[in-house]
Protein backbone atom coordinates (compact mmCIF):
# COMPACT_ATOMS: atom_id res chain seq x y z
CA UNK A 1 0.00 0.00 0.00
CA UNK A 2 1.32 3.47 -0.93
CA UNK A 3 1.61 6.56 1.25
CA UNK A 4 -0.48 8.98 0.27
CA UNK A 5 0.56 12.82 -0.35
CA UNK A 6 -0.36 14.94 2.27
CA UNK A 7 -1.77 17.60 -0.29
CA UNK A 8 -4.80 15.82 -2.52
CA UNK A 9 -8.15 16.51 -3.48
CA UNK A 10 -10.67 15.48 -1.51
CA UNK A 11 -12.59 12.23 -1.30
CA UNK A 12 -16.29 12.59 -2.23
CA UNK A 13 -19.03 11.62 -0.05
CA UNK A 14 -20.13 8.23 -0.75
CA UNK A 15 -17.04 6.96 -2.46
CA UNK A 16 -15.90 3.54 -1.92
CA UNK A 17 -12.32 2.33 -1.11
CA UNK A 18 -10.15 0.52 0.85
CA UNK A 19 -9.41 1.55 4.19
CA UNK A 20 -6.98 0.23 7.13
CA UNK A 21 -8.98 -0.89 10.32
CA UNK A 22 -7.46 -1.40 13.58
CA UNK A 23 -6.45 -5.26 13.08
CA UNK A 24 -4.11 -3.58 10.07
CA UNK A 25 -6.02 -4.97 7.47
CA UNK A 26 -7.75 -2.87 4.16
CA UNK A 27 -11.32 -3.45 4.64
CA UNK A 28 -13.66 -1.94 1.92
CA UNK A 29 -15.28 1.04 3.37
CA UNK A 30 -18.16 4.36 2.59
CA UNK A 31 -17.37 7.58 3.59
CA UNK A 32 -20.26 8.89 5.00
CA UNK A 33 -19.00 12.56 6.03
CA UNK A 34 -16.07 14.78 5.68
CA UNK A 35 -14.59 17.46 7.57
CA UNK A 36 -11.59 19.95 7.14
CA UNK A 37 -8.98 20.55 9.68
CA UNK A 38 -8.36 24.34 9.57
CA UNK A 39 -5.15 24.87 11.49
CA UNK A 40 -3.93 21.71 10.05
CA UNK A 41 -5.56 21.94 6.50
CA UNK A 42 -6.27 18.50 6.25
CA UNK A 43 -9.61 16.68 5.81
CA UNK A 44 -10.78 14.01 7.90
CA UNK A 45 -13.77 11.04 6.85
CA UNK A 46 -16.28 9.50 8.12
CA UNK A 47 -16.26 5.91 7.29
CA UNK A 48 -18.69 2.98 7.23
CA UNK A 49 -16.88 -0.41 6.51
CA UNK A 50 -18.93 -2.26 4.51
CA UNK A 51 -19.10 -5.71 6.32
CA UNK A 52 -19.29 -4.55 9.73
CA UNK A 53 -22.04 -3.28 12.14
CA UNK A 54 -22.47 0.31 12.14
CA UNK A 55 -20.72 0.66 15.91
CA UNK A 56 -17.28 0.16 13.72
CA UNK A 57 -17.78 3.51 11.83
CA UNK A 58 -14.77 5.98 13.09
CA UNK A 59 -13.18 9.36 11.96
CA UNK A 60 -10.24 8.31 9.68
CA UNK A 61 -7.16 10.35 8.37
CA UNK A 62 -5.78 10.32 4.39
CA UNK A 63 -3.33 8.15 5.07
CA UNK A 64 -5.55 5.49 6.44
CA UNK A 65 -6.65 4.56 3.06
CA UNK A 66 -4.83 2.84 -0.37
CA UNK A 67 -6.14 5.85 -2.78
CA UNK A 68 -5.62 3.32 -5.66
CA UNK A 69 -8.44 0.85 -4.57
CA UNK A 70 -11.42 3.17 -5.11
CA UNK A 71 -14.27 1.12 -6.28
CA UNK A 72 -18.13 2.29 -6.96
CA UNK A 73 -19.33 -0.85 -5.69
CA UNK A 74 -18.30 -3.65 -3.24
CA UNK A 75 -15.56 -4.54 -5.69
CA UNK A 76 -13.15 -7.79 -4.75
CA UNK A 77 -11.22 -5.95 -2.11
CA UNK A 78 -10.69 -7.61 1.68
CA UNK A 79 -14.36 -9.42 2.32
CA UNK A 80 -14.80 -10.10 6.28
CA UNK A 81 -14.62 -14.18 6.83
CA UNK A 82 -17.35 -15.81 8.42
CA UNK A 83 -15.15 -16.02 11.87
CA UNK A 84 -14.67 -12.44 11.90
CA UNK A 85 -17.97 -11.54 10.83
CA UNK A 86 -19.27 -13.70 14.21
CA UNK A 87 -16.45 -12.09 16.58
CA UNK A 88 -17.62 -8.64 15.90
CA UNK A 89 -21.50 -9.97 16.08
CA UNK A 90 -20.75 -11.75 19.44
CA UNK A 91 -18.96 -8.75 20.76
CA UNK A 92 -22.47 -6.88 20.83
CA UNK A 93 -24.24 -8.31 23.84
CA UNK A 94 -25.88 -4.88 24.62
CA UNK A 95 -29.38 -6.26 23.61
CA UNK A 96 -30.90 -3.34 21.37
CA UNK A 97 -34.74 -2.06 21.25
CA UNK A 98 -36.51 -3.14 18.56
CA UNK A 99 -36.32 -3.32 15.14
CA UNK A 100 -38.26 -0.14 12.73
CA UNK A 101 -39.98 -0.53 9.98
CA UNK A 102 -37.96 0.44 6.48
CA UNK A 103 -38.88 3.67 6.27
CA UNK A 104 -38.24 4.65 9.68
CA UNK A 105 -35.06 2.89 9.79
CA UNK A 106 -33.44 5.15 7.36
CA UNK A 107 -34.57 8.17 8.46
CA UNK A 108 -32.73 7.11 11.68
CA UNK A 109 -29.38 6.01 9.95
CA UNK A 110 -29.77 9.41 8.23
CA UNK A 111 -30.02 11.54 11.32
CA UNK A 112 -27.53 9.31 13.05
CA UNK A 113 -25.04 8.31 10.61
CA UNK A 114 -22.49 9.76 12.48
CA UNK A 115 -21.23 9.60 15.99
CA UNK A 116 -20.88 12.88 17.87
CA UNK A 117 -18.98 11.25 20.62
CA UNK A 118 -16.14 9.23 20.30
CA UNK A 119 -15.18 7.29 23.35
CA UNK A 120 -16.44 7.62 27.43
CA UNK A 121 -14.60 7.26 30.06
CA UNK A 122 -16.99 5.83 33.46
CA UNK A 123 -14.81 4.94 36.62
CA UNK A 124 -11.82 2.74 35.82
CA UNK A 125 -12.75 1.98 31.96
CA UNK A 126 -12.40 3.95 28.74
CA UNK A 127 -14.46 2.84 26.00
CA UNK A 128 -15.43 3.62 22.64
CA UNK A 129 -19.05 4.15 21.69
CA UNK A 130 -20.90 2.30 18.86
CA UNK A 131 -23.25 5.19 17.91
CA UNK A 132 -24.84 8.87 17.94
CA UNK A 133 -26.54 10.04 21.63
CA UNK A 134 -28.11 13.02 21.26
CA UNK A 135 -26.36 15.33 23.81
CA UNK A 136 -26.80 18.84 23.96
CA UNK A 137 -25.47 21.02 21.27
CA UNK A 138 -22.12 21.99 23.50
CA UNK A 139 -21.23 18.59 24.04
CA UNK A 140 -21.07 18.03 19.93
CA UNK A 141 -18.11 16.64 18.06
CA UNK A 142 -16.65 15.69 22.24
CA UNK A 143 -14.13 13.21 21.59
CA UNK A 144 -14.07 11.91 25.21
CA UNK A 145 -17.18 12.70 27.70
CA UNK A 146 -16.05 11.80 31.66
CA UNK A 147 -18.74 10.34 33.52
CA UNK A 148 -19.15 10.27 37.32
CA UNK A 149 -20.16 6.63 37.92
CA UNK A 150 -22.80 7.02 40.94
CA UNK A 151 -25.08 9.91 40.03
CA UNK A 152 -24.19 9.96 35.82
CA UNK A 153 -23.54 13.49 35.49
CA UNK A 154 -21.02 14.03 32.12
CA UNK A 155 -18.49 16.49 31.40
CA UNK A 156 -16.76 17.14 28.42
CA UNK A 157 -13.15 17.31 30.23
CA UNK A 158 -11.45 15.49 33.17
CA UNK A 159 -10.46 18.15 35.89
CA UNK A 160 -13.88 19.10 35.39
CA UNK A 161 -15.41 15.74 36.54
CA UNK A 162 -12.53 14.89 39.04
CA UNK A 163 -13.26 18.72 40.55
CA UNK A 164 -16.88 17.43 40.69
CA UNK A 165 -16.56 14.44 42.74
CA UNK A 166 -14.08 16.21 44.95
CA UNK A 167 -16.36 18.85 45.72
CA UNK A 168 -20.21 18.03 45.17
CA UNK A 169 -20.79 14.47 44.46
CA UNK A 170 -21.31 12.85 47.92
CA UNK A 171 -23.21 9.37 46.69
CA UNK A 172 -20.91 6.97 46.07
CA UNK A 173 -24.47 4.72 44.50
CA UNK A 174 -26.89 5.19 42.44
CA UNK A 175 -30.02 6.98 43.45
CA UNK A 176 -33.16 5.14 44.87
CA UNK A 177 -33.86 2.22 46.46
CA UNK A 178 -31.06 -1.06 47.19
CA UNK A 179 -33.83 -3.76 46.43
CA UNK A 180 -31.36 -6.72 45.71
CA UNK A 181 -27.50 -7.45 47.48
CA UNK A 182 -26.28 -10.87 46.93
CA UNK A 183 -22.08 -11.21 47.55
CA UNK A 184 -20.70 -8.11 45.02
CA UNK A 185 -24.13 -7.91 43.26
CA UNK A 186 -26.46 -5.12 44.01
CA UNK A 187 -30.34 -3.85 42.41
CA UNK A 188 -31.13 -0.52 42.87
CA UNK A 189 -34.77 0.32 41.98
CA UNK A 190 -35.02 4.20 40.70
CA UNK A 191 -37.94 6.32 40.44
CA UNK A 192 -37.60 7.83 37.28
CA UNK A 193 -40.37 10.86 38.31
CA UNK A 194 -38.49 11.86 41.39
CA UNK A 195 -35.02 11.26 39.76
CA UNK A 196 -35.58 12.58 36.14
CA UNK A 197 -32.42 13.60 35.52
CA UNK A 198 -30.19 10.47 36.16
CA UNK A 199 -32.78 8.63 34.34
CA UNK A 200 -31.97 11.51 31.31
CA UNK A 201 -28.71 10.89 31.47
CA UNK A 202 -28.98 6.87 31.58
CA UNK A 203 -30.88 7.20 28.22
CA UNK A 204 -28.19 9.07 26.64
CA UNK A 205 -25.59 7.11 28.19
CA UNK A 206 -27.13 3.55 26.88
CA UNK A 207 -27.85 5.65 23.22
CA UNK A 208 -24.53 5.35 22.76
CA UNK A 209 -24.59 1.43 22.45
CA UNK A 210 -28.30 0.62 21.27
CA UNK A 211 -28.58 1.77 17.93
CA UNK A 212 -32.61 1.71 17.69
CA UNK A 213 -33.26 3.32 21.15
CA UNK A 214 -35.85 6.21 20.98
CA UNK A 215 -36.23 7.04 24.85
CA UNK A 216 -34.50 10.18 25.92
CA UNK A 217 -36.49 12.46 27.45
CA UNK A 218 -39.99 10.87 27.91
CA UNK A 219 -38.84 8.97 31.09
CA UNK A 220 -41.46 9.38 33.68
CA UNK A 221 -43.49 6.15 32.40
CA UNK A 222 -40.57 3.99 33.27
CA UNK A 223 -39.05 2.72 36.50
CA UNK A 224 -35.20 2.21 36.02
CA UNK A 225 -33.17 -1.02 37.74
CA UNK A 226 -29.22 0.10 38.22
CA UNK A 227 -27.32 -3.31 38.00
CA UNK A 228 -24.24 -2.62 40.44
CA UNK A 229 -20.88 -4.53 41.34
CA UNK A 230 -19.89 -2.95 45.09
CA UNK A 231 -16.59 -2.91 46.93
CA UNK A 232 -15.40 -0.45 49.48
CA UNK A 233 -15.17 2.32 47.28
CA UNK A 234 -19.37 2.27 46.54
CA UNK A 235 -21.55 0.58 43.80
CA UNK A 236 -20.14 0.83 40.34
CA UNK A 237 -22.67 -0.20 37.77
CA UNK A 238 -22.66 -2.44 35.10
CA UNK A 239 -26.12 -1.90 32.93
CA UNK A 240 -29.51 -1.22 33.61
CA UNK A 241 -33.09 -2.35 32.71
CA UNK A 242 -36.08 -0.62 32.43
CA UNK A 243 -40.04 -1.50 32.50
CA UNK A 244 -42.81 0.38 32.21
CA UNK A 245 -44.97 1.49 35.03
CA UNK A 246 -48.06 0.07 33.70
CA UNK A 247 -47.87 -2.41 30.91
CA UNK A 248 -51.23 -3.59 29.00
CA UNK A 249 -49.30 -6.34 27.33
CA UNK A 250 -47.46 -7.18 30.93
CA UNK A 251 -43.93 -6.21 29.69
CA UNK A 252 -41.56 -6.81 32.26
CA UNK A 253 -38.34 -5.35 30.44
CA UNK A 254 -38.97 -1.85 28.26
CA UNK A 255 -34.75 -1.80 27.37
CA UNK A 256 -31.77 -3.54 28.54
CA UNK A 257 -27.67 -3.33 28.54
CA UNK A 258 -24.68 -3.92 29.60
CA UNK A 259 -21.87 -1.60 29.42
CA UNK A 260 -19.42 -3.31 26.77
CA UNK A 261 -16.84 -3.09 29.88
CA UNK A 262 -18.84 -5.69 31.61
CA UNK A 263 -19.45 -8.02 28.66
CA UNK A 264 -19.63 -11.67 28.75
CA UNK A 265 -19.62 -11.78 32.45
CA UNK A 266 -23.31 -13.16 32.99
CA UNK A 267 -24.91 -9.68 33.32
CA UNK A 268 -27.72 -9.73 31.04
CA UNK A 269 -28.75 -12.99 32.19
CA UNK A 270 -28.73 -11.59 35.44
CA UNK A 271 -30.70 -8.88 34.51
CA UNK A 272 -33.14 -11.15 32.75
CA UNK A 273 -33.65 -13.14 36.13
CA UNK A 274 -34.32 -9.88 37.78
CA UNK A 275 -36.64 -8.80 35.69
CA UNK A 276 -38.73 -12.12 35.82
CA UNK A 277 -38.12 -12.24 40.08
CA UNK A 278 -40.54 -9.10 39.45
CA UNK A 279 -43.07 -10.52 37.55
CA UNK A 280 -43.37 -12.91 40.23
CA UNK A 281 -43.98 -11.33 42.86
CA UNK A 282 -47.00 -9.01 41.12
CA UNK A 283 -48.40 -12.59 39.97
CA UNK A 284 -48.29 -11.50 36.35
CA UNK A 285 -47.02 -13.70 33.44
CA UNK A 286 -43.98 -11.35 31.88
CA UNK A 287 -42.64 -11.07 28.82
CA UNK A 288 -40.02 -8.38 27.28
CA UNK A 289 -41.24 -5.79 25.32
CA UNK A 290 -41.74 -5.68 21.38
CA UNK A 291 -40.55 -6.04 18.86
CA UNK A 292 -37.00 -7.55 20.05
CA UNK A 293 -33.50 -7.62 18.07
CA UNK A 294 -32.24 -10.61 16.74
CA UNK A 295 -29.63 -10.31 19.46
CA UNK A 296 -32.55 -9.82 22.02
CA UNK A 297 -34.02 -12.66 20.48
CA UNK A 298 -30.88 -14.90 21.12
CA UNK A 299 -30.45 -13.56 24.30
CA UNK A 300 -34.16 -14.26 25.47
CA UNK A 301 -34.31 -17.58 24.07
CA UNK A 302 -31.13 -19.15 25.71
CA UNK A 303 -32.55 -17.83 28.87
CA UNK A 304 -35.71 -19.27 27.98
CA UNK A 305 -34.49 -22.85 26.88
CA UNK A 306 -32.26 -23.13 30.08
CA UNK A 307 -35.46 -22.47 32.55
CA UNK A 308 -37.55 -25.24 30.85
CA UNK A 309 -34.83 -27.04 30.61
CA UNK A 310 -33.93 -27.11 34.49
CA UNK A 311 -37.34 -27.95 34.95
CA UNK A 312 -37.83 -30.92 32.50
CA UNK A 313 -34.31 -32.71 33.19
CA UNK A 314 -35.71 -32.78 36.89
CA UNK A 315 -39.39 -33.51 36.35
CA UNK A 316 -41.13 -37.03 36.06
CA UNK A 317 -44.58 -37.91 34.62
CA UNK A 318 -45.83 -35.46 31.97
CA UNK A 319 -45.91 -31.87 31.87
CA UNK A 320 -48.39 -28.90 30.12
CA UNK A 321 -47.54 -25.64 28.71
CA UNK A 322 -49.38 -24.31 30.99
CA UNK A 323 -47.88 -25.77 33.88
CA UNK A 324 -44.13 -25.21 33.06
CA UNK A 325 -45.71 -21.66 32.43
CA UNK A 326 -46.71 -21.15 36.03
CA UNK A 327 -43.45 -22.91 37.18
CA UNK A 328 -41.39 -19.84 35.25
CA UNK A 329 -43.50 -17.42 34.70
CA UNK A 330 -42.97 -17.14 30.91
CA UNK A 331 -45.81 -16.29 28.59
CA UNK A 332 -47.17 -19.68 26.88
CA UNK A 333 -46.37 -17.83 23.36
CA UNK A 334 -42.82 -17.54 24.59
CA UNK A 335 -42.42 -21.08 25.54
CA UNK A 336 -44.03 -22.66 22.36
CA UNK A 337 -42.00 -20.45 20.33
CA UNK A 338 -38.89 -21.17 22.18
CA UNK A 339 -39.36 -25.39 21.85
CA UNK A 340 -40.33 -24.90 18.55
CA UNK A 341 -37.02 -22.88 17.53
CA UNK A 342 -35.00 -25.82 19.55
CA UNK A 343 -37.10 -28.53 17.32
CA UNK A 344 -37.97 -29.67 21.31
CA UNK A 345 -41.58 -30.13 20.29
CA UNK A 346 -42.26 -33.87 18.29
CA UNK A 347 -46.21 -35.38 17.26
CA UNK A 348 -46.40 -38.68 18.59
CA UNK A 349 -49.98 -40.37 18.23
CA UNK A 350 -51.62 -37.74 17.64
CA UNK A 351 -50.60 -35.02 20.04
CA UNK A 352 -47.45 -32.96 20.46
CA UNK A 353 -44.68 -34.18 23.21
CA UNK A 354 -41.21 -32.60 24.41
CA UNK A 355 -38.44 -34.58 23.71
CA UNK A 356 -35.16 -33.41 25.71
CA UNK A 357 -32.27 -34.94 23.73
CA UNK A 358 -29.07 -35.23 25.78
CA UNK A 359 -27.31 -32.32 23.43
CA UNK A 360 -29.57 -29.80 24.37
CA UNK A 361 -29.16 -30.70 28.39
CA UNK A 362 -25.43 -30.43 27.26
CA UNK A 363 -25.49 -27.33 25.89
CA UNK A 364 -28.04 -25.58 27.95
CA UNK A 365 -28.30 -27.03 31.44
CA UNK A 366 -24.87 -28.56 31.98
CA UNK A 367 -23.17 -25.60 30.27
CA UNK A 368 -20.94 -23.14 32.75
CA UNK A 369 -22.64 -20.42 33.61
CA UNK A 370 -20.89 -17.49 34.78
CA UNK A 371 -23.76 -15.20 35.46
CA UNK A 372 -24.01 -13.88 39.25
CA UNK A 373 -26.82 -16.29 40.97
CA UNK A 374 -30.14 -14.93 41.68
CA UNK A 375 -31.74 -16.03 45.42
CA UNK A 376 -34.73 -14.75 45.14
CA UNK A 377 -35.20 -14.21 48.94
CA UNK A 378 -32.55 -11.17 48.47
CA UNK A 379 -35.55 -9.35 46.80
CA UNK A 380 -36.79 -6.76 49.02
CA UNK A 381 -39.67 -5.37 46.69
CA UNK A 382 -43.15 -4.82 46.84
CA UNK A 383 -45.07 -3.81 43.43
CA UNK A 384 -46.01 -0.82 43.24
CA UNK A 385 -49.65 -1.45 43.05
CA UNK A 386 -49.47 -2.53 46.74
CA UNK A 387 -47.79 0.42 47.87
CA UNK A 388 -48.87 3.28 49.92
CA UNK A 389 -49.64 5.91 47.51
CA UNK A 390 -49.47 3.70 44.92
CA UNK A 391 -46.65 4.00 44.08
CA UNK A 392 -44.82 5.41 47.24
CA UNK A 393 -41.49 3.44 47.80
CA UNK A 394 -42.35 1.97 50.89
CA UNK A 395 -40.29 -1.59 50.50
CA UNK A 396 -36.79 -1.87 49.83
CA UNK A 397 -34.04 -0.89 51.57
CA UNK A 398 -31.92 2.42 51.30
CA UNK A 399 -28.58 1.85 50.44
CA UNK A 400 -25.58 1.18 52.77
Amino acid sequence: MGVPSTSHKPLEIGCKLLCRWRDEQYWMCEVIERRHNLETSEWQYYVHYLSFNRRMDEWVGIERFDLGAQETSGGDGKKVTRNIKRKFDESHHAEEEGELDPVTLREHEEATKVKNINRIAIGKYEMNTWYFSPFPKEYANCDTLYWCEYDLAYFARREHLERYVRTRCKRRHPPGDEIFRQGEMAVYEIDSRVERVFCENLCLLAKLFLDHKTLYFDVQPFLFYAICTCDDQGAHIVGYFSKERVSAEDYNLACILTLPCYQRRGYGKFMISISYELSKREKKLGTPERPLSDLGLVSYRSYWATKMLEILCKHKGTISIQELSDMTFFRPEDIISTLQALDLLKYFGGQHSIYVSPKMVEQYVNKKDNSPPVDPARLQWTPHSERRGNGAMTEGRKPS
